[in-house]
């Protein structure tokens, strides 16, 4: 597949999704920057403004199979991974598959489960694999988690550790919709006859195993291979931050930069498809100080202003 045709696919993507979520395209295409980009994504939102219904069009859009995990303080890592049966007719165990052994995985109010349970979802959001009493087991392909949390209630939750953290690619909200998108979301639910919407299958498996790919051959400069690794520098130096951008970081900005390019039909990377993904993809990963965090000084706008500060490569 060719960026031409990705982009073509990808868009198609969108419009389906869109069909069924009301929410903002530059939304939409964060999550999607997620995926292409071979990463998991993080929705940060009140319940109610449509997480459960995005992560589940797209795995619908995608034509993949879809598991909905529910996150809860009695939630056990077995309950995430599977655990071995015993089976009385061979007198052997044998594995069972948990919720985790999908292609999408919807990990709800992940902020909910006790750090163990949130700890059984590293290996298989870096590795792609689970191991259960010394047996490794591989998941399927592709394999990418959508999870969300409530940043508003918070009481039986459990702050996601740094280290969990840094493992999604992408971290957005959808926000309320405006009063038109209001409106609108009630004239889709008066023209149908069930509460929720649903989207179409677009791709084939194969098809999305190739629209992944496709980020891999979008050319990236010197000069701007540069500017990413100053970027993520910079946030290690601002005073108002405690841990900066680990070299992992360094490393996603740059593949959701290229995942951006293909969004956007071009075979080159531009400093402003960096700027553009450089919150969603660094914001999330950054520790403010004790004194940044009283004076409310927010993730987002560290980024803006190193962003700001960083001089932006001419290319000719």
């Amino acid at each position: 597949m060719e960026v031409p045709d990705a982009n073509e696919e990808a868009q198609a993507i969108l419009d389906t999704v869109g069909n069924a979520v009301i929410a903002d395209r530059e939304f939409l295409e964060t999550v999607l920057l997620g995926v292409m980009a071979r990463g998991h994504v993080l929705l940060e939102d009140v319940p109610g403004t449509g997480k459960t219904l995005t992560a589940r069009s797209f795995a619908t859009a995608f034509g993949l199979s879809f598991s909905r995990v529910q996150f809860t303080p009695d939630l056990l890592p077995a309950d995430v991974t599977g655990t071995h049966v015993f089976n009385e007719d061979t007198g052997e165990f044998s594995f069972n598959e948990g919720p985790i052994f999908a292609n999408i995985v919807l990990a709800d109010e992940i902020n909910r489960a006790p750090p163990k349970t949130q700890a059984a979802l590293l290996e298989a959001m870096e590795e792609g694999q689970v191991t259960v009493d010394g047996d490794t087991h591989d998941l399927p392909d592709p394999f990418f988690v959508i999870a969300t949390q409530n940043p508003v209630e918070q009481e039986g939750t459990f702050p996601l550790p740094e280290a969990q953290v840094d493992r999604f690619m992408v971290k957005t909200s959808l926000g309320y919709p405006d009063l038109d998108g209001e409106v609108e979301l009630l004239q889709r639910r008066r023209a149908r006859d069930t509460q929720s919407p649903s989207a179409e299958r677009v791709l084939t498996d194969e098809a999305v195993k190739q629209l992944r790919s496709v980020p891999e051959s979008v050319r990236v400069e010197d000069e701007l291979l540069e500017y990413v690794a100053k970027v993520a520098r910079a946030t290690r130096e601002d005073r108002r931050v405690e841990v900066g951008v680990s070299p992992r970081g360094t490393q996603r900005l740059f593949e959701t930069a290229r995942a951006e390019a293909v969004l956007a039909g071009r075979e080159y990377v531009t400093p402003d498809d960096i700027k553009r993904v450089a919150e969603p993809v660094l914001a999330h990963r950054l520790v403010l100080t004790p004194d940044a965090t009283v004076n409310d000084v927010s993730k987002r706008a560290v980024v803006e202003s190193v962003l700001d500060e960083v001089p932006v490569p001419t290319l000719e």
